[in-house]
């Protein structure tokens, strides 16, 4: 096979392979990172082998992806205040059923879930629930037997349902609470953010050690809207803007033209449950500039 068809071959791929890194490590440049790995990997074997070149570029992307997300332990170990995944642009296909469930498997609440599975489990989560890959191929790539990634598979498929909502909405409703809580916040009207959040909400927050965070989740609408308030009133040039990232709406605050938070939210019934806020520069770089949005 020619180097210009092999190339040809990967790029068909390369979204979905940094899509499949992305789930696994929950970092964007990590999965570039792997996906780089991925594509010396399939210059080197024998092509006539493959039957299904997708699945086994997955495969591939997966299990360097679950090395990469094992190095990370000290990293993670040594970071300061929680760690979120980073927000990414949304993943494109030409399938729209396809697109929904893209979307559903990189939502900040999804991976915030998937990062308290263990490493197989993530793995073996992301091959079965997103690609549905068979059994005997996920213990392939594992280095598993068939049972164990079974098992492996009902653990994470069971933790994750156990994560979820109980009263999912639709995306347009969540987009629509999103929407109402910016305004709120950005009006600086502190009853309406109370009254968006669900008694029993938390916020969590990575400054990784940069930016202003909590160290510890905060929990309580008065609490987390009285920290809100205060980091916007120390930041008065805040702009707060829609962005569609991790196949959802979020919002963004601005300086000038350049990110300074993201936030994503969850939603239960017509409350909000969860609060995501990312303000480590580092994980802001696929963000897209104020200008850029419209």
């Amino acid at each position: 096979m020619t180097d210009e068809r092999l190339a040809r071959e990967f790029d068909e791929h390369r979204a979905v392979l940094v899509g499949a890194a992305y789930r696994v490590v929950g970092s964007v440049s990590d999965a570039e990172d792997v996906v780089q790995e991925a594509w010396i990997r399939w210059a080197g074997v024998d092509h006539e082998e493959v039957r299904d070149v997708r699945a086994y570029l997955i495969r591939i992307t997966t299990r360097l992806a679950l090395n990469r997300l094992r190095q990370q332990k000290a990293r993670r170990e040594q970071y300061v205040g929680p760690w979120l995944p980073e927000p990414i642009v949304p993943l494109t296909t030409d399938d729209p059923a396809a697109a929904v469930e893209l979307a559903d498997s990189v939502s900040m609440a999804m991976l915030v879930v998937l990062e308290t599975l263990s490493p197989l489990e993530r793995a073996t989560f992301v091959l079965r629930e997103v690609f549905d890959l068979p059994y005997d191929e996920i213990a392939e790539t594992l280095g598993r037997s068939e049972a164990a990634v079974r098992q492996l598979a009902h653990r994470a498929r069971e933790h994750v349902h156990a994560r979820q909502p109980r009263h999912r909405v639709d995306r347009a409703r969540h987009t629509e609470l999103t929407m109402q809580f910016m305004e709120a916040a950005g009006t600086g009207d502190f009853a309406q953010v109370v009254a968006l959040l669900a008694p029993d909400a938390v916020l969590i927050s990575d400054g990784g050690g940069k930016k202003t965070a909590a160290l510890r989740p905060i929990h309580g609408p008065e609490k987390i809207a009285r920290w809100l308030f205060g980091v916007m009133s120390s930041n008065p040039g805040f702009e707060l803007q829609p962005a569609a990232l991790n196949g959802e709406i979020a919002f963004v605050a601005y300086f000038g033209d350049e990110p300074d938070t993201v936030a994503f939210i969850q939603t239960s019934g017509d409350l909000i449950t969860e609060l995501y806020l990312i303000r480590n520069p580092d994980k802001l770089t696929t963000v897209p500039a104020r200008h850029a949005l419209d």
